[in-house]
């Protein structure tokens, strides 16, 4: 029997994975980035052209976008329940 093996995702799919859903939700976004801020910390940042932004740190590059989804869909879920 084949286990099922889950696919592992690239930076540039997690941060096009939330680019997408913030499009969705939002409408306009300047941009979704990671960066090192510095020896040990990353940060994931999406820029809104209209109320700012959302930052997300971690302990690596998908640590702080997982962190960032997060985030994001927590908000979502709150518009939505309006």
């Amino acid at each position: 029997m084949a286990k099922d093996v889950k696919e592992v995702k690239t930076v540039e799919q997690r941060i096009d994975r939330i680019y997408k859903l913030a499009m969705e939700h939002f409408g306009e976004v300047r941009f979704v980035g990671v960066k090192k801020h510095n020896k040990n910390l990353w940060v994931a940042k999406i820029q809104f052209d209209e109320f700012g932004s959302l930052i997300a740190e971690g302990d690596d590059a998908i640590d702080a976008i997982k962190k960032l989804r997060n985030r994001l869909n927590k908000i979502v879920d709150r518009y939505s329940m309006v």
